[in-house]
């Protein structure tokens, strides 16, 4: 007999950010974040053409000049009580952003630089308004349900790898009785056995997920690879979630260890520099980039490394893309530090890793 898990809602958290003016010059020296992964670099070896990025989030804005080269609108899709449209339309501008840090296209001249400037975006939005019980505004939310069908849809359409910025706070213990964590393990291995790579945030509750049983999802379901967040120098920054056998890999997400040292301008990279700059709707943000923090932008730095991977073979295994991504990564002793897993994310060390190339 079935297992049933009673349908969740999940409220959206707003990530730090801080818009930039809109302006024509190259932004790449601002990317610090491609800079610490060598994402030059492996762009000598691949760009990641012919992968394709399942960003389940927000909705991705179609007509930005950075993304709309790599977006396949008509692949995709928004999921809503079970129900599918196209309206991929970003409703916010997260998703914008964590789609131009994975795969932003590059034009040699103007704007920000993905990790994966070649490969394809798919917009699979899960996150919608609807009015609250509670005070009468809108709010912007999602379900267990919507994120579960978007993870089967990214494996049917033969995604490369989901990208889940997105998460719970940390969840205690007893609710592994629910059955949610067991229904998100069913459908995290299915996409994985069908050969999509689960790339999840680990979250920004600054919370010890080693100790005392709490968990978050989707993150700490096995077989999705969970991504801490790091700053300029490496280290673990204040807000991101960490724990022993929790994390596998850190990426760049923004910030500094400290919450007084991120604001700080006596930095080799001073606030607001030290966040993450990337794409946003200009509707949204009068601009077209932005600074955000969070985990949210520490994932989708892992995600465009899978498709460079998948590029180089697009007939690797999961695990094998997985493990790559892990022995590239640098920083640390081992593979199971409680800040950043293997180490922090480093692009073209993965490919040099990799057994597939």
């Amino acid at each position: 007999m079935g297992k049933v898990a009673r349908d969740v809602e999940i409220e959206f958290e707003t990530p730090e950010r801080e818009a930039d003016e809109t302006t024509d010059e190259d932004y790449y020296p601002l990317q610090w974040d491609k800079q610490v992964t060598d994402a030059a670099e492996a762009h000598e070896t691949t760009t990641g053409a012919g992968t394709r990025l399942a960003i389940i989030d927000t909705g991705i804005d179609v007509d930005h000049p950075d993304l709309q080269a790599n977006v396949d609108a008509d692949a995709g899709r928004l999921f809503k009580f079970g129900d599918l449209s196209h309206d991929t339309v970003d409703v916010y501008g997260h998703g914008t952003h964590v789609a131009g840090i994975a795969a932003a296209s590059d034009d040699g001249t103007t704007g920000v630089v993905g990790t994966a400037p070649d490969a394809e975006l798919v917009s699979l939005r899960v996150f919608y308004y609807h009015d609250s019980d509670r005070d009468g505004e809108a709010e912007l939310s999602t379900t267990t349900g919507d994120i579960f069908t978007a993870i089967d849809h990214a494996a049917s359409i033969g995604a490369d790898v989901a990208n889940m910025s997105i998460g719970t706070p940390p969840l205690p213990p007893e609710v592994n009785g629910g059955g949610v964590r067991g229904a998100y393990q069913r459908v995290v291995q299915s996409a994985t056995s069908r050969g999509t790579v689960v790339v999840a945030s680990a979250g920004n509750s600054d919370a010890d997920l080693q100790h005392g049983g709490y968990f978050t999802t989707p993150d700490s379901i096995s077989g999705a690879t969970s991504v801490s967040a790091t700053g300029p120098n490496d280290e673990r920054v204040f807000y991101s979630n960490y724990g022993t056998n929790e994390i596998d890999v850190g990426a760049p997400g923004g910030g500094y260890e400290t919450v007084e040292k991120t604001v700080s301008d006596d930095t080799e990279w001073p606030y607001p520099t030290n966040l993450v700059l990337s794409s946003v709707p200009p509707d949204i943000y009068g601009a077209y980039y932005a600074y955000f923090a969070g985990t949210s932008m520490a994932a989708p730095q892992v995600t465009g490394t899978v498709g460079l991977l998948r590029s180089v073979d697009p007939d690797a295994t999961t695990e094998a893309v997985e493990q790559a991504i892990r022995d590239g990564a640098e920083g640390v002793d081992g593979q199971s530090s409680a800040d950043l897993g293997a180490g922090r994310l480093n692009a073209d060390e993965a490919l040099d890793a990799s057994t597939i190339n």
